[in-house]
């Protein structure tokens, strides 16, 4: 992807999008100091070049029934090109695996996972994850209570 110049117009127009991605180009006018044209022109740019991915919905896991979010360590049996690729097979086909990221260090993976409670990530682990031939070692964490949780960029100001 080429690099994008964001100016401070561009910078306030996305801080303004990440705090409600339902504003108007008006309402991004208003609190951007543009007119409603040029933050139309800008938001089509600024998604054309990638740097706004997309719009969604952010829901309430507990109040539609996920009440356990969970950190889940795996560690490959294999470290090949085939069995990652294996692996991320398996993690795409879970819906309940919200993010996997490769990491440095003693694990290999890290889920961060939604589901209703506990006899599901029993289910998850000795059914799902253990099971699977690129899968060593699973480590879970329950996440008790979350101090912060925000999926905005540090863009400043």
């Amino acid at each position: 992807m080429q690099e994008t110049r964001i100016d401070a117009f561009d910078q306030r127009l996305l801080r303004a999008l990440q705090a409600d991605g339902r504003l108007t180009n008006q309402q991004l006018a208003d609190s951007v100091g543009l007119s409603a044209s040029q933050c139309s022109r800008r938001r089509a740019a600024l998604e054309e070049a990638g740097i706004i991915r997309g719009y969604r919905a952010v829901l309430d896991g507990p109040a539609l029934g996920f009440g356990l979010l969970v950190f889940v360590q795996v560690t490959l049996n294999t470290h090949s090109r085939d069995n990652a690729r294996h692996f991320r097979d398996l993690v795409a086909g879970v819906d309940a695996i919200q993010e996997c990221h490769a990491l440095t260090g003693d694990a290999d993976y890290l889920l961060k996972v939604v589901l209703p409670g506990l006899p599901e990530l029993a289910g998850l682990v000795n059914d799902i994850l253990l099971p699977h031939d690129s899968v060593a070692h699973v480590r879970s964490s329950i996440v008790f209570d979350s101090l912060k949780v925000s999926a905005e960029l540090p863009l400043g100001g």
